[in-house]
């Protein structure tokens, strides 16, 4: 049996993790960190858990002292927070993944100038593979600190990849117009996040300014030939879960819509979370599950592509992919524990 910690294991995305390695086979749960919560039992915060995970939480140094004695940790914390949780996992040798952002950029100027971050850490970022299976397979299964991916950039990433990697669009003209629902900004009291502030709204945020732009741009930059900066705006919507990336590029040559869904269809033939389909994906046909759904549409009169693309920001952007990468890992099959079918309704 595989040993898991999980820090911050009371925030939304550390429950779905917590769950999720809950059912897991192969995976025993040695502790629960939470910062807030110390000596609460994790079922007393999240009642669809009780008499499946009545464990109390314990305390952040409790979990230091435990690190050693496990064969995984996973993070769940605000940028900044898994720093030396990471330190700690790899001076005990140990495979760690942190869901959160502290190493998902290549550099710590990047932390600077969009986290307002002083990352002392080069060595770790050094060290960190970026969680992304569907595009970093080979090199996750060697890994023993993986970046997980932001929700926005899963998203966004999945639906541009095929075009970018196979220059079928003019990348100067990349444009993320993209929808999350309220879980995606945490657990946190927020007020901008209580009910009577976001219901019957939508709005944008974080215009030009989105810290899961440089990600975005990174990925993509790396299958490119080019440097890549593009338009990234997010949007906040009245629903628990789910993201809708739309994602817009100009075609360098004429084609339709067939011939571009026979490439992503190609392109991600061999991937299980991967759905590419002739419909318009909905968050709705996501909804608690590890897929991503993906289509497209050309738009012969301007001479443009629109991907849109579909995840649940909770699963496959954050906990999902976190147990994908652990799969990987430890060389046990690639959906183990993920096999759940999206819930509706």
């Amino acid at each position: 049996m595989i040993k898991a910690g999980i820090i911050g294991s009371t925030g939304y995305s550390g429950e779905e993790l917590t769950g999720l390695l809950y059912k897991h086979p192969q995976v025993e749960i040695d502790f629960l960190c939470s910062h807030s919560y110390v000596n609460e039992r994790f079922s007393n915060l999240y009642g669809n858990l009780k008499r499946f995970v009545d464990e109390k939480c314990v305390s952040d140094e409790e979990a230091f002292k435990r690190i050693k004695d496990i064969d995984i940790l996973f993070t769940a914390l605000p940028s900044g927070k898994a720093l030396e949780f990471g330190k700690a996992a790899m001076e005990s040798e140990i495979k760690f993944i942190d869901i959160g952002s502290d190493f998902r950029l290549k550099t710590t100027e990047l932390y600077k100038e969009w986290y307002n971050l002083e990352h002392n850490y080069a060595a770790l970022l050094e060290k960190a593979v970026y969680g992304l299976p569907e595009l970093n397979r080979s090199k996750i299964k060697e890994a023993e600190l993986i970046a997980n991916p932001g929700c926005y950039p899963t998203a966004s990433t999945l639906a541009l990849a095929p075009l970018v990697k196979n220059n079928i669009i003019d990348t100067t003209s990349i444009i993320i117009d993209a929808k999350s629902g309220v879980s995606g900004a945490g657990r946190k009291a927020s007020i901008a996040n209580l009910f009577v502030e976001c219901n019957d709204s939508v709005k944008a945020y974080g215009v030009t300014t989105h810290r899961h732009t440089p990600e975005i741009e990174q990925n993509l930059s790396e299958l490119s030939s080019e440097e890549i900066k593009l338009t990234f705006t997010p949007h906040l919507i009245p629903m628990s879960r789910g993201i809708l990336s739309v994602c817009y590029g100009k075609l360098t040559n004429e084609t339709d819509s067939e011939k571009l869904m026979d490439l992503y269809r190609d392109f991600y033939k061999n991937e299980y979370f991967v759905r590419v389909i002739d419909e318009l994906p909905e968050t709705r046909w996501v909804k608690g599950s590890n897929f991503c759904d993906i289509s497209l549409r050309v738009d012969t009169r301007t001479n443009r592509v629109i991907v849109v693309s579909a995840i649940d920001n909770l699963v496959k952007g954050a906990a999902g992919q976190a147990v994908q990468n652990m799969n990987l890992m430890f060389g046990l099959k690639e959906n183990t524990a993920l096999e759940n079918t999206p819930i509706f309704p």
